[in-house]
């Protein structure tokens, strides 16, 4: 996997020609490509996050034996477009005696803290934005800016509603972050670095190579952090800080318009991220079932399809438990976390190392068929 996307685009021709334009300034092109990814990034996971709405009224719908949205666009799929412009031509109102800057600054946290992670999301070995050697300690420290916006979204608007929302938040983010960070810390320790191109190198080959089929403990650690994950991205049956027949929406029950939208969209976006990273920690990331010496960009999209793949199946796994599962109570949903999820965390990372020490680090496919 190449450092970042610059270096993958270095080895071709096309680089070398844009170098003598812009004068042999490595540093200026680097940044404009930098810009360029970035913004076609943002771009793809906005349309994601707004398809994200559209797909979970059509799968409720279904699993409801309804219809869903059919009226805007083919199939209804340009609702959300809709949905888009109706917040845009919103009013902005706030709460007259609402702390100003930090409720404008609440949804904005929300939404950079999400955004930022997807600089390390592994889309392919050539397109990433950059692999750092922690990126996984990357992700778990720029995300936790979501759980501060949830908090201030609910503090900052002087609302009962709100700020009940917000404390839940905060505490429910907090807590199952230690569930979903030890689950994390049991694969870097298998496989030896925490930058996601060494994860996921480790795993090339057939689906046998995946870490959630290495052992007993990964497999299980595998669910916690799903489960730790829906928790964490506010999904239901976790949906405790914006629960409707308690708090009528939660900490962003003050907000309107595309400040609402840009809570909603930050949501939409993170839970395709944690899918995201479930794929690259435990289910092989972008690798194909066979190795290749080439390295062209016919591949790289391969890859890319292959990641995108993996991981909206998981999105549809997180929406369709929306729809299936009754909604925690709140000591309900803390007793899971430290009950259950924790010890059970605490139980694999211990298990995966006495693994590493016991097998040599083999996973069970090696020990069944003698692969190396």
């Amino acid at each position: 996997m190449n450092q970042t996307v610059v270096t993958y685009l270095a080895q071709y021709e096309f680089f070398d020609f844009l170098l003598k334009i812009f004068g042999q300034n490595t540093s200026l092109l680097a940044f404009l490509i930098f810009f360029l990814i970035a913004a076609v990034i943002v771009g793809i996971m906005a349309t994601v996050g707004g398809l994200g709405t559209y797909a979970e009224r059509k799968i409720s719908a279904d699993i409801q034996m309804r219809m869903g949205p059919n009226r805007v666009g083919p199939y209804g799929i340009l609702q959300f477009l809709a949905d888009g412009v109706k917040m845009m031509t919103k009013e902005d109102i706030m709460p007259k005696d609402a702390d100003k800057f930090l409720f404008y600054l609440a949804p904005m946290l929300c939404l950079v803290g999400v955004f930022a992670t997807l600089a390390v999301v592994p889309f392919s070995a050539g397109f990433t934005m950059t692999d750092l050697n922690v990126g996984v300690f990357y992700l778990i420290a720029i995300s936790s800016l979501v759980g501060v916006g949830v908090f201030l979204g609910g503090y900052a608007s002087n609302s009962k509603w709100s700020m009940l929302g917000g404390m839940r938040g905060a505490s429910q983010i907090i807590s199952y972050e230690i569930p979903v960070t030890l689950s994390i810390l049991a694969i870097t320790l298998l496989a030896g670095g925490m930058g996601f191109g060494t994860i996921i190198g480790r795993q090339e080959g057939l689906p046998t190579n995946w870490y959630i089929f290495h052992n007993p403990f990964a497999f299980i650690g595998f669910f916690v952090y799903f489960i730790g994950a829906m928790a964490e991205t506010n999904r239901a049956p976790f949906d405790l800080p914006e629960a409707e027949s308690e708090l009528v929406s939660g900490y962003h029950t003050e907000y309107t318009g595309m400040r609402f939208g840009f809570f909603a969209l930050a949501e939409y976006i993170e839970v395709f991220v944690v899918c995201g990273v479930a794929v690259a920690l435990f289910l092989g990331g972008f690798n194909l079932p066979f190795h290749l010496e080439i390295d062209i960009l016919p591949i790289q999209a391969v890859q890319f399809g292959i990641f995108f793949s993996k991981t909206l199946a998981l999105y549809y796994v997180i929406i369709w438990a929306r729809w299936t599962f009754p909604r925690l109570r709140v000591d309900q949903l803390m007793s899971v976390c430290w009950k259950y999820l924790t010890p059970i965390a605490i139980f694999n990372l211990i298990g995966c190392a006495v693994w590493l020490v016991v097998f040599n680090g083999h996973s069970i496919a090696d020990l069944i068929f003698g692969s190396h």
